[in-house]
């Protein structure tokens, strides 16, 4: 999920509630105004972006992998990518992995503190909390549009409320690089916030996207650039952007993606490989830095892409891939709507091994690189560790709900969110519980450990919430937490 994905209603179909509040409309008021971005190439754009089928990238800068690339081939088992102390972004680098091999989950913990942020209802799991990397700073973003500063100790250093909040917010998570913020918005406009102040650095609009309707994608930063998804109506389908991390300017697109996709795109510097999914079912991958397209799958497991006809019947709904795609060990780990979980080769695309669950698989998986272990979390309210060279079962855990956000893996615990409100902390080895947190909404972002601190969002609490013939009421807003060890 991209932890942006949006979840499926009891028959299946997506959910987006329009509440009373007064700083946002809905999405379908936002899609009215969508025009279609392929008609960018007969308008003559195409010298400054590279859509499908367009010629022109002259402006573009490839980035530069071999520093990246280097650093994985002389470190020794685990290195973040990129590896770098002013970087920090989504599933904590490029590859995706979500795991945090030096930090410990307290054997007991208790709330310090919390406060409200989350009041849309719209079924996509919630933003994580992202601590910049010397951890004096808490970016909190919300589905509201707003952006909250704090301290470890929950103290305030500035809020801003953006465009996004004229939308559903914001559910992707922030790239923080070198003082700066970038993050992507439901309004379809992507920003660039100042650390410090909280100011505005850049703002790239909806119209620069093509006519963008949303961005759920978490940013990928690397030498200068920005990686992310862009989703459109009017037929529901995908792009993927290259922009300027200091100017915001697009420098490259393609536009081959159906769906709506969610996703934050992985990119694995070793194997010259970027990865991605979409709400069609299919993995896209292009070579990485040159973005030649290299392969695409289709997710077509039991179940299959039998859904929904979209867009003329260019696709069906069914096989949807909602989850980031980690990269390890020259594949992709990929989970789909159709209750599969996949080990694609990052070469060509080929299937190695599927391993099936109970129901659609739509959350973003951890990785431990260095024991060779996946976790997964899955609708049919479990979480797996799956051996990742044979996909084999080592272990899995009920944790009381369907898990559609992030997992953490940390040095000897999973830490992951559950549509029952707790929020888990298992043995990385067992599966066994260690304890758990209750909160009041879905717990849908990841849960982030820093030092002896864990942060992590919910989801507001509506009543009436699948009652198409009652009005659904915003009971009390989601908040984000801070656990602390409880001495």
């Amino acid at each position: 999920m991209s932890e942006h994905a949006a979840d499926r209603r009891e028959d299946g179909s997506e959910r987006t509630v329009s509440v009373a509040d007064s700083d946002r409309t809905s999405r379908e008021t936002d899609g009215a105004r969508v025009t279609r971005r392929r008609l960018l190439c007969a308008a003559g754009t195409a010298g400054t972006i590279g859509l499908a089928g367009c010629a022109g990238r002259r402006y573009r800068s490839p980035s530069d992998c071999s520093a990246v690339a280097a650093a994985a081939e002389t470190a020794d088992g685990y290195v973040p990518l990129p590896a770098d102390e002013d970087i920090s972004m989504f599933r904590r680098g490029l590859r995706r992995y979500g795991y945090y091999p030096d930090e410990t989950v307290p054997s007991d913990v208790r709330v310090d503190w919390s406060f409200p942020t989350n009041r849309i209802g719209h079924t996509a799991a919630k933003s994580t909390p992202r601590p910049t990397p010397d951890g004096e700073t808490i970016l909190v973003a919300s589905d509201t549009g707003r952006i909250d500063a704090v301290t470890p100790s929950g103290e305030r250093r500035w809020r801003i409320d953006t465009g996004a909040s004229r939308s559903l917010g914001f559910h992707g998570t922030p790239a923080i690089v070198d003082g700066t913020a970038y993050i992507g918005g439901y309004d379809g406009d992507c920003y660039a916030v100042d650390i410090d102040s909280g100011d505005v650095i850049w703002r790239t609009s909806a119209r620069e996207f093509g006519g963008a309707i949303a961005i759920g994608s978490s940013p990928a930063y690397i030498d200068g650039n920005l990686y992310l998804l862009a989703e459109y109506s009017d037929p529901a389908s995908g792009t993927l952007w290259e922009l300027d991390a200091a100017t915001g300017n697009p420098t490259w697109s393609d536009d081959r993606l159906w769906g709506m996709p969610h996703p934050s795109p992985a990119i694995d510097c070793e194997t010259g490989r970027l990865v991605t999914g979409s709400n069609d079912g299919v993995v896209y991958c292009w070579e990485f830095p040159s973005l030649e397209f290299a392969w695409s799958f289709q997710a077509s497991g039991e179940g299959g892409p039998d859904g929904e006809p979209m867009a003329d019947g260019r696709f069906n709904l069914g096989a949807q891939i909602k989850g980031t795609i980690p990269t390890y060990d020259g594949a992709a780990f990929v989970g789909s709507w159709d209750s599969h979980f996949y080990r694609l080769n990052l070469a060509d695309g080929s299937e190695e091994w599927s391993f099936e669950t109970g129901n659609i698989v739509m959350s973003n998986p951890a990785i431990d690189p260095q024991q060779g272990v996946i976790y997964i979390g899955s609708d049919d309210h479990h979480v797996y560790a799956l051996d990742t060279e044979t996909g084999d079962e080592l272990w899995s855990a009920d944790v009381g709900g369907r898990v559609i956000g992030s997992i953490t893996a940390t040095a000897e615990t999973i830490l992951v969110g559950s549509y029952d409100t707790h929020l888990y902390a298992l043995d990385r080895a067992t599966g066994d519980r260690r304890w758990r947190v209750e909160n009041r909404g879905h717990v849908t972002s990841g849960a982030i450990p820093q030092g002896d601190r864990i942060y992590y969002a919910e989801r507001g609490i509506f009543s009436n919430y699948y009652d198409d013939d009652e009005e659904t009421v915003l009971e009390k807003p989601g908040r984000a937490y801070c656990l602390v060890p409880d001495e």
